[in-house]
């Protein structure tokens, strides 16, 4: 199988991460603020994708509902880099006040330091995690000129197929890649730079299959261009009941997206109950629950805690199925 030539997409401004990493230590000192009068001013949420993209509009969504409780403006601030990196290592190395929060992605706790270097990791446990968002499960879609039904003709193949990814170190890229390697298929593989270009490239043939986010691949899935082979979730998604899993194709490729909302390391108690509390509230009311719905994403809202214990979980078992199948994620093999 081909490997993917570049690592430029997530370390692109690899120089910059490690500059930013020497601030992202000792960010509690000087926290002399007084919380009973958080929040202060304007709390700022950055994302480390650029605007448009899922994560985004996640974030967007979920700041428009907390700014009402909160009673400040919560201006989304887009900081794209490094798979979301520079982003969550600035805003690390902020007062730990509540001012400044993070939209994280567990791809870049999960999956990313199995590409980079382990100064240019993001570590979870620099950063306190206020509350888990939802769960943005991926699908192998197949162009409708691939002669794909099902994922059992892919694997009775008996040849070289095409298939694009969204990119390096990312969930698309190791679900995929690990499919392949249990399935025993033979691949040439086409990473893009988000999943908007690889369903643009299946849907022209130019490459038989991708595995791209379901929120981007259901409108065409729903229109019949583009025809869905299996999700890769623990379940089956509610939003494709008809499609089977990756697990119950007998596969072990348990991958997903997960999003949750992060402060810098030493935040006060009493501003993080505000904050989760101005969540949760977000996470009742109809507007949020219908952009959800829109975007076919699954409420994952559990507590920080759940939200570390389970991303270091799912660290861990995609670290051992990239040893056990040898799989490099960063074109180093």
């Amino acid at each position: 199988m081909k490997h993917f030539p570049t690592r430029r997409s997530i370390l692109g401004a690899a120089s910059a991460v490690t500059l930013l990493a020497l601030t992202a230590c000792g960010n509690v000192a000087g926290n002399t603020s007084d919380s009973s009068k958080y929040p202060s001013g304007p709390v700022n949420l950055s994302v480390g994708q650029a605007a448009g993209g899922s994560t985004d509009l996640i974030a967007r969504a979920l700041a428009e509902g907390a700014s009402k409780t909160l009673g400040q403006p919560m201006p989304v601030v887009n900081k794209p880099g490094a798979n979301g990196a520079l982003a969550t290592k600035e805003v690390a190395g902020k007062p730990a006040d509540g001012q400044e929060l993070i939209l994280l992605t567990a791809s870049l706790i999960t999956i990313t330091p199995l590409a980079v270097s382990a100064d240019e990791a993001v570590n979870i446990d620099d950063l306190d995690i206020i509350a888990g968002l939802s769960q943005d499960d991926y699908v192998l879609v197949a162009s409708t000129q691939s002669g794909f039904k099902a994922f059992k003709d892919v694997a009775d193949a008996g040849r070289n197929v095409t298939f694009g990814t969204t990119g390096v170190g990312t969930g698309s890229q190791l679900a995929q890649t690990v499919l392949f390697k249990q399935a025993e298929v033979q691949g040439t593989d086409i990473p893009f730079d988000s999943g908007k270009p690889a369903l643009t490239a299946v849907l022209g043939n130019q490459v038989e299959l991708a595995t791209i986010q379901l929120g981007e691949a259901m409108p065409q899935i729903e229109a019949g261009k583009v025809t869905p082979l299996l999700v890769f979730s623990e379940e089956r998604n509610t939003f494709l009941p008809d499609t089977p899993t990756a697990k119950e194709a007998g596969y072990d490729v348990p991958v997903a997206q997960y999003r949750a909302v992060a402060a810098p390391k030493g935040t006060p108690q009493e501003v993080k109950d505000k904050l989760l509390a101005s969540f949760q509230e977000t996470f009742k009311s109809d507007a949020y629950k219908e952009f959800n719905k829109k975007n076919s994403l699954t409420p994952k809202e559990i507590s920080g805690e759940e939200v570390v214990a389970e991303w270091k979980g799912y660290a861990a078992k995609y670290k051992e199925l990239v040893e056990k199948y040898d799989i490099s994620l960063n074109g180093s093999k």
